[in-house]
């Protein structure tokens, strides 16, 4: 039985391969949904000798199924957003200890004590539903930091506008964590000049404002709150882990955390590194659903192992990955 001691232990790139292979053999004989699409790959354990040979489940699945591979009670459902009447992705989660590891070991990883920040999370339209991920793991940051000037603001810009400029000033180590539209509301109300603070973007327009490319997006963000660096955040709800990006737009993952491209035109074939294709992600903390999830986005993997995201395939680019879906 694999340990989440085992996961979050991982140190070396033979130990992830070794973790990974075990995941992968525990939930093809304790996941009923990606055991059928292994059967219908006809990929078994006995075929499986590299990290690569394993199958990648489609991510529309946690929108079609219930993707699990723990039989204990699930103890809270994570949920996407999405426009009225969609089907939005859920992922059931029996353990939330094991979420909580995950974004915190991952923090310190990459920013170190979260006890020395302050944690300002500008995320309306994720605080507006019910079952946000991030919404979860942001307030257990903010609970975690210990600073009363911690927090969530909903609409209220000019608080936060003050808030950020005061507590800059004073000279404590600030994380302002916000969704992109939001952001730009507060640069375009506010010019800033910080000196103590990272501001970390968690995503797109949502609907709320046209879409730019990530570079155009950093440079306004730059530029609007005085910082020569925009770090970000890449996480979704069928995961349990978040990669960062501190800077470039090139992400790296925690230690239990592996990105791979595949073919845009065959979906159960992987690519080189520096070759744009699909995402594919291992998150060996989704320990009690599916480790091995085949997403929608496009992106570039380099020889340090980070990458770069470069946008989505339409829903009509999606090929190979429709076996179980319907």
């Amino acid at each position: 039985m694999i340990s989440t001691k085992d996961i979050f232990s991982i140190s070396s790139e033979r130990t992830f391969n070794t973790v990974a292979l075990d995941v992968f053999k525990f939930q093809f004989d304790n996941n009923p949904v990606y055991r059928s699409f292994c059967d219908l790959l006809y990929k078994h354990p006995s075929d499986i000798k590299r990290v690569e040979d394993i199958p990648f489940l489609p991510i529309q699945f946690f929108k079609s199924h219930q993707v699990l591979s723990s039989s204990a009670p699930v103890e809270v459902t994570f949920s996407s957003s999405g426009t009225t009447g969609a089907i939005t992705s859920k992922h059931h989660v029996t353990d939330l200890s094991v979420y909580e590891q995950s974004f915190r070991r991952a923090f310190h990883q990459f920013y170190g004590n979260i006890n020395d920040y302050v944690i300002l999370a500008l995320l309306p339209n994720y605080l507006e539903r019910q079952g946000s991920s991030l919404v979860y793991m942001v307030d257990n940051m903010i609970q975690q930091s210990g600073h009363p000037e911690s927090g969530f603001y909903l609409n209220d810009l000019d608080a936060l506008k003050t808030q950020l400029i005061t507590l800059d000033t004073e000279g404590k180590k600030v994380l302002l964590i916000g969704v992109s539209f939001a952001l730009l509301d507060l640069v375009e109300l506010q010019q800033f000049q910080l000196k103590n603070t990272i501001i970390m973007e968690t995503g797109g327009m949502k609907g709320r404002r046209k879409e730019l490319v990530r570079d155009e997006l950093h440079d306004i963000l730059k530029s609007g709150f005085g910082v020569s660096q925009i770090h970000s955040e890449y996480g979704m709800t069928e995961l349990l882990s978040q990669a960062y990006s501190l800077g470039n737009g090139r992400f790296k993952c925690p230690n239990w955390m592996r990105i791979l491209t595949r073919d845009p035109e065959d979906a159960l074939s992987l690519q080189h590194i520096n070759k744009t294709g699909g995402i594919n992600v291992i998150d060996l903390a989704n320990i009690n659903s599916c480790s091995f999830i085949a997403t929608q986005d496009l992106g570039r993997v380099y020889d340090d192992r980070s990458f770069e995201i470069i946008g989505r395939f339409d829903a009509s680019d999606i090929r190979g990955c429709n076996l179980m879906v319907l």
